[in-house]
């Protein structure tokens, strides 16, 4: 019988982030290769240090994209914990266009 290709029969490899604006968590895992998001989570917190980290809490994405917990994840993965806007951009944009317009201080682009 011959061997299995390269990475057949092993888990996956993945790498779960967190940022806080003065320091950025990153966390290597080895899952199975039936794992979730929340697995990986799982994974990552049981190596984290005692880290005001929001585990249960924080929204959780893929490279960018918001998914839900219970949603898989692939070898390579960047599952990435989300952190709470202080305001919407959208919002701080419309304030300062305004405030151009009536000839405040701030910049309108």
């Amino acid at each position: 019988m011959s061997a299995p290709p390269d990475g057949a029969g092993r888990g996956k490899r993945c790498r779960v982030a967190y940022a806080t604006r003065e320091r950025q968590y990153l966390w290597n895992v080895e899952l199975s290769r039936s794992a979730s998001i929340a697995d990986a989570l799982r994974a990552a917190r049981e190596m984290a240090r005692d880290e005001a980290i929001p585990w249960d809490s924080a929204a959780v994405g893929i490279f960018g994209e918001p998914r839900s917990r219970s949603d898989p994840c692939a070898d390579g993965d960047r599952i990435e914990l989300y952190r709470p806007l202080r305001c919407d951009p959208r919002e701080r944009r419309r304030e300062r266009v305004q405030r151009a317009r009536r000839g405040g201080k701030g910049r309108a682009g």
